[in-house]
């Protein structure tokens, strides 16, 4: 018997059609399957709805029912319990999700013979201090990136960087985005940063429309350690692959490194990411 979970994006009714024929058909092959609380009262499956902090004990996999972002919040709720992560792509094309909800069933028959690929993703550790009590959290896990940003139109913030302990300098921007290579084509793509290729391990320091001469992005390697001070007189938002944490004020601080956790992801076969590029961007052969 095996143990499976299942995440859904809360908008796609084709999520909640794949979900419950797919979750039938292994219960009644006589393995065990969990949801979110609010996922299963969403398919009329309280009964399999555990809470988000104990979703990941004693799973064999996690699988995921929607685009990218649902890929995201699948991956934050189970890595620190190492589950793998099969995505099913029930939107555009993804980075992150390997599979159409047509091959869901081949798929999880290749994992219970354990013929399947996992491809290993860095995950970002962001350590938070927030004297000021602008969130609750103070240690989560990013696959993509954590943001700084501004939080009203027409003015910039200021955020004092130090890397592995010495101070660099201070930025003046919109924003500033610390991504992993995996998140190199989300957030700090659209800020102009550079493709990288998602398997690597490194971190990438972005900034947001800066106004300062200095306005590239480094990318460092995984053993750095990235602080980001809240400094001047403004706050600055905090969001964590898409989530919203918190407006941080002056003082508060963010503390970013490559995770002792990884993310596993399933694949059906090798991934190839120059074709996603292709396909994602519409470059032509010749």
């Amino acid at each position: 018997m095996a143990s499976f979970a299942f995440v859904l994006h809360p908008d796609r009714a084709e999520a909640a059609v794949v979900a419950l024929d797919t979750i039938d058909w292994l219960v009644a092959a006589g393995h065990q399957v969990v949801l979110p609380e609010l996922d299963a009262a969403r398919l009329g499956r309280a009964e399999l709805g555990v809470s988000e902090a104990g979703l990941g004990t004693g799973l064999d996999l996690a699988v995921s029912l929607g685009g990218d972002g649902t890929m995201l919040r699948t991956v934050a709720l189970v890595a620190r319990h190492e589950v793998p992560v099969l995505g099913v792509n029930l939107g555009t094309l993804g980075y992150l999700t390997d599979i159409e909800p047509d091959g869901l069933r081949s798929a999880l028959e290749r994992v219970l013979a354990g013929e399947h690929l996992i491809e290993k993703r860095m995950l970002l550790e962001i350590d938070i201090e927030a004297p000021s009590g602008a969130t609750s959290e103070r240690n989560v896990l990013a696959l993509n990136e954590a943001v700084l940003e501004k939080t009203g139109s027409g003015h910039t913030i200021r955020l004092d960087v130090a890397l592995d302990g010495t101070f660099f300098t201070p930025y003046a921007a919109d924003g500033l985005i610390v991504a992993t290579a995996t998140g190199s084509t989300a957030y700090a793509f659209s800020a102009r940063g550079p493709i990288v290729e998602p398997t690597h391990r490194a971190l990438l320091l972005t900034p947001v429309s800066p106004h300062m001469l200095f306005d590239r992005t480094l990318i460092l390697d995984d053993d750095s350690d990235i602080s980001l001070t809240v400094a001047g007189n403004r706050g600055a938002a905090l969001v964590v692959d898409g989530r919203h944490l918190g407006e941080l004020q002056p003082g508060d601080v963010i503390r970013c490194r490559a995770s002792d956790h990884v993310a596993r992801l399933v694949l059906s076969g090798p991934r190839d990411f120059h074709s996603i590029l292709k396909a994602k961007f519409g470059l032509s052969d010749r």
